[in-house]
């Protein structure tokens, strides 16, 4: 009886129009190549060491505060305008590496023990009100997917045909810019407005900008898509927490009153939305990096589709380096930020051509990816944004 052969279906072949135009080389490394070149240090975390950080925030996060509170006993009605501002400014960028510190813990980057990260990732979150175990399993799919077209949970661009555009072939402005989007200098700082300051929030309720699921989704429905059905105590926990975190605000409210509470805790929070938010759209989102479909798409490649952003050397050390070593962070999420710039050097030299990074100043970067990068198209395999 002769051997039956199995048919074999020959793979698509990509299509990577797109990178050609724009002369983008899709990279052959692996995982294994570029975690070989970093130091085996780079890996250890050191429970004793990632909590120095956090007294670290604690003791900026209460000096500010203590300061604060001197600002209503100074006489000069200017002086108190112009310190309160100083005030949020500065508290809002130690708030958001107190929440660096908590999304490191739902990295299990914080220590070996994952007890210990949880613990302290659940108190730092909730006290920021950020729902700890359900973002923490939402931002581990976008790491899993990032830069894929349609897996990656967030950062995923509005397509053509969703963008009120006619297809390619029919669009006289083809790849643009296309009129419709041209915007007033107003409208443009709105729609920036209401990213930077309601983005944040919009996306655990209702996860906008998010991958869609059939009913929706939000962070606080534990029976929702993003979700599995052993992850629902998890959620439910979150969503306690944030509920005693808003029941302690409004005690404080009652104490110390509604005012205190706006000005010490509220003006902040919304600054540490607005670097959260800030931060996360430039790593993800520039005109010169693609998104990758199935046919082209791995994790290591997924990975590399990240800008490296500094943002001063103060900014930077008081958010612990996210921005400026993100790549390093996609590639090993738990590798702890206190190595993340040394082993950005060597990821660095591991990339070559296809490290990311943009030393574009952070409000003319941000005003140029929000006009240029408004949609892609609904075909190829690697897209890039166009306006």
């Amino acid at each position: 009886m002769a051997t039956q052969r199995k048919s074999v279906v020959d793979p698509v072949k990509p299509n990577i129009d797109e990178a050609i135009e724009r002369n983008w080389e899709i990279p052959t490394f692996t995982i294994k190549e570029i975690r070989d070149a970093i130091p085996a240090h780079c890996f250890r975390r050191d429970t004793f060491k990632s909590f120095t950080y956090v007294l670290h925030d604690a003791v900026f996060v209460s000096a500010l505060a203590l300061m604060a509170s001197y600002i209503d006993t100074i006489p000069n009605i200017y002086a108190r305008v112009a310190l309160w501002p100083l005030y949020w400014i500065a508290q809002s960028i130690v708030g958001f590496g107190v929440w660096i510190i908590g999304h490191e813990c739902g990295h299990q980057a914080f220590s070996p023990s994952k007890a210990i990260n949880n613990g302290v990732g659940f108190v730092l979150h909730t006290a920021l009100l950020t729902p700890y175990h359900s973002w923490k399993l939402s931002h581990s799919k976008h790491h899993k997917s990032n830069g894929h077209m349609v897996k990656d949970q967030v950062h995923i661009p509005a397509l053509r045909s969703k963008s009120g555009l006619p297809p390619r072939d029919q669009d006289p402005q083809a790849d643009g810019p296309h009129d419709m989007f041209h915007e007033s200098p107003i409208m443009t700082l709105y729609g920036l407005f209401e990213m930077l300051v309601f983005g944040w929030p919009a996306y655990l309720i209702k996860h906008t900008t998010g991958q869609e699921y059939p009913g929706g989704a939000s962070h606080f429905n534990p029976n929702c898509g993003i979700f599995e059905a052993s992850q629902y105590w998890d959620v439910v926990s979150s969503v306690i927490g944030i509920g005693a975190m808003i029941s302690l605000l409004a005690y404080c409210g009652q104490v110390f009153g509604s005012i205190a509470v706006i000005k010490y805790y509220v003006i902040p929070y919304l600054g540490v939305n607005f670097w959260l938010v800030l931060i996360t759209y430039l790593q993800h989102t520039d005109p010169k990096v693609p998104h990758y479909r199935d046919n082209v798409w791995n994790f290591q490649r997924g990975a590399a589709l990240t800008v490296d952003r500094s943002f001063g050397f103060l900014i930077n050390h008081f958010h612990h380096h996210i921005a400026d070593t993100h790549v390093a962070h996609h590639f090993f999420s738990t590798m702890p930020h206190y190595h993340a710039e040394e082993a950005t050097v060597h990821i660095k030299k591991a990339l070559g051509k296809h490290y990311q990074s943009d030393d574009t100043p952070i409000a003319l970067a941000l005003w140029n990816c929000w006009k240029a990068c408004r949609f892609v198209e609904d075909d190829g395999d690697v897209v890039f944004y166009k306006n």
